[in-house]
């Protein structure tokens, strides 16, 4: 399952994001891109540019595969296009488009095409391990972002955490007065990981810190003299390795089979990764509610059982050290992958799988996915108002020996929300509850994006990149999961074939809107019932 690197550029992967992303949320809404022979090329409405970009392959479903060259028409010719000159034509677009320019844009995606070039640089070989390989291998990221690899921070300060590098690295801890602890849940899910920490003093807990973390929260002041003074003790790293998962923040400690979803106070890609006080309360409270339904649905979410921080005079560093702990994978069946591993074009993760060599087995494997995927998510929105982020980097596939999918787990209470007024949340502090929920109309919007959009269409490609014949009919093969749930309008509306939400990600940056008010474009949906062939 090893990534095919000598394939990927940083300088095409860049430009194949902002085109994807140009050709989704503006060419295509105003019918400003066509195919033209084994090209695509895409107009900017505004600017009146035209670019034309290779196709991998013909396109069939609702989204394209583009590979290089990238070119752009002077006159009657077409000459090259590097990802700069791409960026600043996107830029120009946008701009004349909103009528409001955003001098941040160009820099965050030289940022992403750098932090790219260098993780490829200083990618290690794979251990022998799949499910970590597959949450390491997400070294391109969003296919539809316009700087997928942006962080802050150089890569002298990141690489050695990142998961794209493959980095390993050792928690730090901190041994924390009882009086001094601040935490929720089940406290005692923490004992399976203190026992492979460092010991700790008597009437002392300890806390595990992300090392980036700790060093981005050095020059906090309450933080150097609750050193300094020992009411908190440094007791450094312990021998037990962390692998960073596709989140880069989130980390699995194989030893301890246990997820920490640590506090990171940096922007990476759209958001700062911190863990807010109201999402930590809030986690504890899904906690209860959201795992027991996926039982019921014979699927699995990951729970979060507890949190733990500590409480100082300084809120920043209640929300800068708090650790959400999360379920660990070893008791999932089958073998777990993730699922944006198995939807990357840049790596082998499908391929390698048996059950995908031959198209009839495809296919077969295809429905089992959706199977699985498809009405865990839809029956907990629709009956249980729970709404699910169910993206390619929050959903595990468990396979069978011969790759064949057999379980999914869920993951991320943070994105989880309640759909308003079917859940009595009274009892919550009023922001955690504002955090928890979701208006009806737009928690559907997010979960068929997420189900659909982001998730099912990228793994369908991905099949018909192995098998082009199949991508048409793969599509009649998912709609019996959706028609399963067609006593409800919503789903009947997709069935119908209503254009399905796409999340505006290039636009969102432009705008410089926070992720939760992100918009969405209207996006071809295949689940309408397809025209005679």
């Amino acid at each position: 399952m090893l990534l095919t690197e000598p394939g990927i550029s940083a300088d095409d992967a860049t430009s194949t994001a902002l085109l994807n992303c140009l050709i989704r949320e503006v060419c295509a809404p105003e019918q400003q891109v066509w195919a033209d022979g084994a090209h695509l090329v895409a107009r900017l409405p505004r600017a009146g540019v035209e670019l034309r970009t290779g196709l991998a392959r013909p396109p069939v479903g609702p989204t394209y595969r583009l590979a290089p060259p990238y070119e752009e028409k002077r006159g009657d010719e077409w000459i090259a296009a590097p990802w700069d000159r791409l960026a600043n034509l996107v830029a120009g677009e946008l701009e004349l488009a909103t009528g409001r320019a955003n001098p941040e844009f160009l820099t965050q995606v030289d940022d992403s095409h750098s932090a790219l070039s260098a993780i490829l640089a200083a990618r290690s070989e794979p251990l022998d391990d799949p499910y970590i390989d597959s949450e390491q291998s997400l070294v391109t990221g969003h296919r539809f972002h316009p700087s997928p690899k942006s962080r802050q921070g150089s890569p002298a300060d990141w690489l050695q955490y990142a998961p794209e590098a493959r980095a390993r690295f050792r928690p730090h801890w901190l041994a924390v007065p009882e009086e001094v602890v601040a935490e929720e849940g089940h406290p005692e899910a923490f004992a399976e990981l203190e026992a492979y920490g460092p010991p700790a003093p008597s009437g002392r807990r300890l806390l595990p810190v992300h090392p980036w973390q700790f060093s981005l929260m050095a020059d906090n002041p309450v933080l150097q003299e609750a050193l300094a003074r020992g009411v908190l003790l440094n007791l450094g790293p312990s021998d037990t390795e962390a692998a960073p998962t596709s989140s880069v923040r989130t980390v699995y400690v194989p030893a301890a089979d246990v997820f920490c979803k640590f506090s990171l106070d940096v922007r990476i890609t759209n958001c700062v990764r911190k863990n807010a006080w109201y999402e930590l309360a809030g986690a504890i409270t899904l906690n209860e509610l959201v795992p027991p339904i996926f039982t019921e649905l014979n699927s699995t979410f990951l729970a979060e059982p507890a949190y733990r921080s500590i409480s100082l005079a300084d809120r920043r560093l209640y929300e800068g050290l708090g650790v959400i702990l999360r379920q660990g994978v070893k008791g999932l069946p089958g073998t777990p992958l993730l699922a944006g591993a198995l939807a990357d074009p840049y790596n082998t993760f499908l391929a390698d799988l048996p059950a995908l060599a031959e198209s009839d087995s495809a296919r077969a494997w295809w429905d089992a996915y959706v199977a699985q995927v498809a009405p865990p998510v839809l029956r907990a929105y629709l009956d249980h108002g729970v709404v699910l982020e169910p993206h390619l980097q929050n959903v595990l596939i468990c396979v069978d020996t011969h790759g064949m999918p057999v379980h999914t787990a869920f993951r991320d209470l943070e994105g989880t929300k309640l759909t308003a007024g079917h859940w009595d949340l009274a009892h919550l502090p009023a922001r955690v509850a504002e955090s928890l929920t979701y208006a009806p109309d737009r928690g559907w919007n997010r979960v068929v994006y997420c189900l659909v959009v982001n998730h099912l269409i990228e793994i369908a490609a991905a099949i018909a990149d192995l098998h082009p014949s199949l991508e048409r009919t793969l599509w009649q093969t998912a709609r019996k999961h959706f028609a399963a749930h067609d006593h409800h309008p919503q789903v009947r509306a997709l069935l119908a074939g209503v254009p399905l939400p796409a999340k505006a990600n290039l636009r969102t940056r432009w705008s410089r809107t926070a992720d939760r008010g992100a918009t969405y474009v209207p996006a071809p949906n295949p689940l309408a019932t397809p025209p005679p062939l």
